[in-house]
């Protein structure tokens, strides 16, 4: 048997096991090792969903022992298995294993890739905070109006019980509750509940996949809703990939994002109305250079915010998406553009007023600049964001997470929430693109 760790973070490593290495005898996975992601190492991937090849589960480590773990336990090769990371990072994990005497290796979606009975729409992007989530939830709207029943199914974050969170269905903001949901997944599955979708999302995927194919609701087509900038763990009938003109170049700088770019059928050109010329420009001439058959389609993010007297010549802090601003490494989002258009006096910078994990957030992601990332993957880190808001001296929070945050925690300063949904520009749009795919 060949000696196996799973590099990962919480998501694509358990699945990567599942579909490859889970009851397969030439193989022995014998750790995980955890990263972007809080408080995942010192967990075991459960014996009940490891197989019968083990019965004690499979200890998660921290990246950091990787080296010591290589030596120790005679490992043969480590499979990298989390997203979002570029491609000198990759490489240089990389120099760490082969140094350390262990083979690296990239799986693919051939060796990943889950076949429905269904068709497929994926939805990916070449980064974390393009405009994925938004992007899908256009695309179920095409779909219902054309009569259509769509399950969603989202990239998984298992943050809790591995063994409770198999299979997960939400259909309701009770069961956002009832899954013990951190802000980051209510993230994800809340706008998708508030527009009467259902979504699955958990840890075993080909079972995720089979019940949802048989869903009460009806289904007659699964969206994948990707996360970061991973490839989809279903096999697509049509990809479409999200790209942002904020960051240009980076379509060709991170892993996996240009996989996801160079599987599209469709690319989706998103922000146009807050980029600069040049950055959509060059994403444009990259899509042309390495995906020249691919169907582009132009879309503005467009921004309501529900008080804006709230905004107007006021000291604001802005609380943007805690992933797209940490490893997505985004400088700003809606809440900042928001608060430039609706005529913000100043935006006050948080950082200096950051308590707990928050502080530790801003050490580890010195980039994040004067914006505070909504992190809340456990409840310490919920409690120091809301720490964090009550010291911060402003006239107004203006909350730019996909969620209802002040529903999660308790703001007593004037607050304001800024939503977002993407509108196509001009032609192609994705309801022409879906009429095609569905004849």
């Amino acid at each position: 048997m060949k000696r196996i760790i799973i590099i990962g973070a919480a998501g694509r490593d358990f699945h990567n096991f599942n579909t490859c290495y889970r009851n397969n005898p030439d193989y022995e996975v014998v750790a995980f090792t955890a990263a972007q992601i809080p408080d995942i190492a010192g967990r075991r991937y459960p014996a009940e969903l490891a197989g019968s090849g083990y019965p004690d589960g499979i200890p998660i480590f921290p990246q950091d022992d990787l080296e010591r773990l290589i030596r120790e336990y005679g490992v043969d090769e480590c499979v990298f298995s989390y997203s979002d990371v570029t491609y000198s990072f990759v490489m240089g994990l990389s120099a760490r294993v082969n140094a350390a005497g262990a083979s690296f290796t990239l799986l693919g979606p051939a060796q990943t890739m889950l076949k429905s009975e269904k068709p497929v729409v994926a939805i990916g992007a070449i980064r974390t905070g393009c405009g994925k989530s938004q992007t899908a939830r256009r695309v179920i709207e095409c779909l219902n109006k054309r009569g259509l029943r769509v399950i969603a199914i989202r990239h998984p974050m298992p943050y809790g019980d591995l063994n409770a969170q198999a299979v997960q269905r939400f259909a309701s903001l009770d069961d956002l509750q009832r899954h013990s949901c951190t802000i980051e997944e209510i993230e994800e599955y809340e706008p998708h509940i508030t527009s009467g979708n259902v979504i699955y999302a958990g840890v075993d995927y080909e079972a995720i996949l089979r019940q949802a194919e048989q869903d009460p609701a009806g289904c007659d087509i699964i969206l994948w809703d990707g996360g970061n900038n991973d490839f989809p763990f279903y096999e697509p009938d049509l990809m479409i990939t999200v790209v942002d003109p904020h960051r240009p170049g980076h379509e060709l700088s991170y892993y996996p994002g240009e996989v996801t770019l160079r599987l599209a059928d469709v690319v989706v050109i998103n922000k146009i109305d807050s980029a600069d010329y040049a950055g959509i420009q060059t994403v444009r001439d990259n899509i042309a250079r390495i995906n020249p058959g691919a169907l582009v389609v132009d879309a503005a993010s467009t921004i309501r915010v529900d008080a804006p007297e709230l905004v107007k010549g006021r000291r604001v802090l802005v609380v943007e998406d805690g992933p797209t601003l940490t490893h997505g490494e985004m400088q700003l989002g809606a809440g900042v553009v928001a608060a430039q258009r609706f005529g913000a006096a100043a935006i006050v910078d948080p950082r200096a007023y950051a308590v707990g994990r928050l502080a530790d957030t801003y050490r580890t992601y010195p980039g994040i600049g004067k914006v505070l990332p909504a992190m809340g993957y456990g409840e310490q880190q919920v409690s120091d964001l809301a720490a964090t808001i009550e010291a911060t001296p402003c006239d107004t929070v203006v909350i730019a997470t996909p969620i209802d945050l002040s529903r999660i925690i308790s703001i007593d300063k004037p607050h304001t929430r800024v939503s977002y949904d993407l509108q196509e520009i001009g032609a192609p749009d994705l309801g022409s693109i879906l009429d095609e795919f569905l004849v």
